[in-house]
């Protein structure tokens, strides 16, 4: 298994526990908006940056070195030290959430230098695992090497804004920068690894690869020509481009969904997070139309405010984003261990299957209170345009929807620990007795070894 910190499972705690820890801090900034006491805007910066890049960054790369150091074990040459990667994401991170919180953009110019060394590093295994999925009925390479991409053009974009080579306050830059990186990276990664794998957790194949392979051309020249709409300011060519990709996301959806109704499968946590992502992720494109066409009279039809704003950013960061994550732990953590912790395939089977019915426990109530969650937000900010901030069904909703996604959050941390903290020994030493109380009888028949 080699040196613990070298490991795709250290990647994997370290950005699940920035997710966790990022998480709480919006839980505690939601709260002060609802009672009418806001916390520094600075936190709101340090919030996102700990989300995605300690938390969302750190997850992908680990489960990319995850998926090569399983691929390893079939002729692949297994992926080197990443001992300093892991140590830059980390410093970096910091160095970004120190940045913003003391108002020193030379010090989050600085770290995000060493976030965008930290990717060019890792690019070249990006991509060549973006070539072995050329074979796969889906060809997700596109959609892995267009995100790999516009990573790098999203650090890119920080980093200028950062030293004030785009204005820091300039609408267009902040504007391209979070979609570059949040659509153009995360949300593009992440689908073409939900048409990958849910065929596969779901033990069938992909309903239409060719529908598959449509969404995977589509989405990224739909985004590109979005984002010239961003750079324009044509709010007409940018709702014409919204509508577009909905439909394009709607066919993705239908094409998960058929997969799942025709696999017969009774699902599991990991299939179910995914479908719920989709769910959100079909709900915030239409959204964000919404949100866009809110704006073509002046003044707006409806008032936007921050928490507005924060209910549907969260369909993308909890709704989509989050449910993913929870799939791919669900799914990948029980392989990554029953791989990495046990040589012998023949017993690795039985380990495997008591840490998934570990990760699939409760499922129903994890799900639920995230997903309601997630919906809570989007009433709470509703409930805003007729009710006052500081009336008592607005508290009452903001503790729920609180009570909800802390209450998913706290189930899935505790299984995760539970999963991680179960060793082989616990479930494997029936099958090595077994074994060896199958051989024995023949090894004494062939004298290989002694009676005491």
């Amino acid at each position: 298994m080699g040196r613990f910190t070298c490991h795709p499972l250290a990647f994997l705690i370290s950005g699940f526990s920035w997710l966790l820890l990022s998480s709480l801090v919006g839980l505690g900034i939601l709260l002060g908006s609802a009672h009418g006491t806001p916390l520094p805007s600075w936190l709101r910066l340090v919030h996102v940056h700990a989300t995605l890049i300690g938390g969302i960054l750190q997850l992908m790369i680990g489960g990319l070195l995850a998926s090569q150091l399983t691929t390893s074990r079939i002729g692949v040459p297994p992926s080197s030290s990443h001992l300093g990667l892991l140590i830059a994401l980390n410093v970096s991170t910091v160095g970004l959430l120190v940045g913003f919180g003391f108002g020193n953009m030379t010090v989050v110019g600085v770290a995000g230098i060493v976030v965008l060394g930290a990717v060019v590093s890792i690019a070249s295994v990006a991509w060549q695992y973006g070539q072995q999925t050329l074979t796969q009925p889906a060809n997700t390479s596109w959609l892995y090497r267009f995100s790999l991409i516009a990573l790098l053009g999203g650090l890119v974009i920080s980093v200028a804004m950062a030293f004030r080579l785009i204005p820091e306050y300039h609408a267009h830059a902040r504007l391209l920068h979070l979609h570059v990186t949040l659509m153009g990276f995360i949300v593009m990664a992440m689908i073409g690894a939900t048409q990958y794998f849910l065929p596969i957790i779901l033990n069938t194949t992909l309903y239409s690869p060719r529908l598959a392979r449509l969404v995977v051309v589509s989405l990224p020249a739909g985004f590109i020509l979005l984002i010239g709409g961003f750079i324009t300011s044509s709010l007409y060519f940018e709702l014409a481009l919204g509508g577009l990709l909905i439909v394009t996301i709607g066919l993705y959806a239908y094409n998960l969904l058929r997969t799942w109704m025709d696999s017969g499968h009774p699902g599991n946590a990991a299939s179910d997070h995914l479908l719920a992502a989709t769910f959100f992720l079909v709900l915030m494109m239409i959204m964000g139309v919404l949100v866009g066409a809110n704006f073509l009279p002046q003044p707006p039809a409806l008032p936007f405010g921050s928490l507005h704003l924060a209910a549907y950013t969260h369909m993308a960061l909890i709704g989509f984003i989050l449910q993913t994550v929870f799939a791919a732990l669900s799914h990948g953590i029980p392989d990554l261990l029953a791989t990495t912790r046990i040589t012998n395939r023949k017993i690795q089977r039985p380990y495997h299957d008591q840490l998934v019915v570990i990760m699939n426990r409760w499922r129903a109530v994890q799900l639920t209170g995230l997903s309601l969650g997630t919906m809570g937000l989007g009433v709470l900010a509703a409930m805003t345009w007729n009710v006052p901030l500081d009336s008592l069904s607005v508290q009452i909703a903001t503790w729920i929807t609180i009570g909800l996604l802390l209450s998913s959050l706290t189930l899935f941390t505790a299984k995760l620990a539970w999963a991680l903290g179960v060793r082989p020994s616990h479930s494997v030493a029936p099958s090595l007795k077994t074994e060896e109380t199958f051989h024995q009888p023949l090894k004494r028949a062939v004298g290989m070894t002694r009676e005491p």
